[in-house]
């Protein structure tokens, strides 16, 4: 594994954001949602999220993800996805999201 920097991390800005809505996105290749996800300060933007083996749209309606906020936009499947939600495989190569265990303020920045 190779190292970075302090400077490097900082860069990549990690903030708080919460579901506003979750629709399936019917041109994707791979089942995916397409979120609206209320990142504070920053505002609502949109992701496409290959999210679907683990979460109903419904119940992703509310939660709280952690978001890279600073990529630029990329359009997937028809969407222009604004941030990146991030999540973790599990044995099953299959996606579980990143959460936390309080409520936090839309927009907040990971430490």
């Amino acid at each position: 594994m190779s190292t970075i920097e302090w400077d490097d991390f900082q860069r990549i800005e990690l903030r708080v954001g919460t579901v506003l809505s979750a629709i399936p996105n019917a041109k994707a290749i791979k089942p995916a949602y397409v979120l609206e996800v209320d990142l504070g300060e920053l505002g609502v933007k949109t992701s496409s999220a290959q999210i679907t083996d683990h979460y109903a749209a419904e119940e992703l309606v509310g939660r709280q993800v952690l978001c890279v906020c600073n990529f630029a936009p990329k359009r997937i499947a028809g969407v222009r996805s604004e941030v990146l939600v991030t999540g973790v495989h599990d044995d099953e190569n299959k996606v579980v999201l990143a959460g936390f265990d309080k409520p936090l303020p839309n927009g907040a920045r990971l430490a």
